[in-house]
């Protein structure tokens, strides 16, 4: 598959788990919804979603009393490793804890078609970072991970996932994306079986994005598939995703990018001319001065790499010049 194949058309959506009320159903505990524009209008083009609310499914009404996380502070500390409940706001006998947990367990195991999870932010059930966790008293203590999103992200640790309320960052926005769309593309590529020859050639084409995002992982899985005579192929090849997404997961930053980008213009050095060289260079630059967005610098530098594609086809192919559909427009933002 080429970079450009990455693009998804409406036969080949990718399948991604959402929070119900993202998607304008109204399921929240007062019986509206939380409708994600940017989820519902932009990113179904691309996206078949899977919409779930677990309060919901788990015989929580709607309209429904609503829920807070609560710790146990009987030992009188509390610490990471403080159970947390999640209680009724108003009446503390309703204790739904265990059927999240376990309703996020179920489906942590039985969707593993997925290839990403867009969570619904500072929920109880769905949130993923800094959900408010209250002590007994009802004072605030602290925050934690929504009790169904825990236990669904230890069933898929490496599921890129993240909250709707971040995807405004452009950053984790264009991150996520990546992550999604790499995990669709190994997922496909695995599916089809695989010798050493073809892992090989598949990190081939993820060299560089790997370079943008982690050195230290850019190095280990080089090492990784130095020597594969002999090995267990499947195993070399868990172990190499489990790598490739623990490095997507660091976000790129200016200064990576600019490495990758001047990496990627050697292999036009023997052929531009003196001013087309400088050009580029002084775009890269100029992005790295954050005078321009990314979007600028690999224009021209995919200009040029196309016109000498024949003759470098290794640079060509990488994944770094279109990780996601290209209409999507995330790099006019970072």
């Amino acid at each position: 598959m080429t970079a450009s194949a990455l693009s998804a058309t409406p036969a080949d959506k990718i399948q991604i788990g959402i929070s119900a009320c993202l998607m304008g159903h109204e399921v929240r505990f007062d019986g509206g919804h939380k409708r994600s524009r940017f989820c519902t209008d932009v990113l179904s083009d691309y996206f078949d979603y899977v919409p779930l609310c677990p309060e919901v499914a788990i015989g929580m009404g709607t309209p429904r009393q609503p829920i807070r996380l609560v710790s146990d502070d009987n030992k009188g500390v509390v610490d990471d490793s403080t159970e947390v409940f999640a209680r009724g706001t108003r009446d503390e006998t309703l204790d739904v804890s265990d059927d999240l947990r376990h309703y996020g367990r179920t489906q942590g195991q039985q969707q593993q078609q997925l290839c990403g999870y867009i969570f619904m932010q500072k929920s109880p059930s769905c949130g993923l970072f800094g959900v408010k966790r209250y002590l007994s008293n009802g004072m605030p203590e602290g925050t934690t991970r929504g009790l169904y999103a825990a236990e669904f992200c230890q069933q898929q640790p490496l599921l890129p996932v993240e909250e709707a309320g971040r995807l405004n960052d452009p950053g984790l926005r264009e991150n996520f994306l990546v992550r999604v769309f790499t995990y669709s593309d190994w997922q496909q590529f695995s599916a089809q079986g695989y010798n050493a020859k073809g892992l090989i050639e598949f990190h081939a084409r993820y060299k560089y994005l790997v370079m943008a995002h982690s050195q230290s992982h850019y190095k280990s899985l080089g090492r990784l598939l130095a020597d594969l005579s002999g090995k267990d192929i499947t195993a070399v090849g868990q172990e190499y995703f489990s790598q490739l997404m623990q490095a997507l997961a660091k976000p790129a930053s200016r200064k990576m990018h600019t490495n990758t980008l001047m990496h990627l213009q050697g292999y036009l050095k023997n052929r531009l001319s003196s001013d087309d060289k400088q050009e580029l260079t002084d775009v890269i630059h100029q992005y790295h001065k954050a005078v321009v967005p990314l979007i600028v610098p690999l224009t021209l530098l995919k200009h040029h790499l196309k016109h000498h594609k024949e003759v470098n086809q290794y640079a060509w192919q990488q994944v770094y010049l279109n990780p996601y559909p290209y209409e999507l427009g995330l790099r006019n933002d970072i």
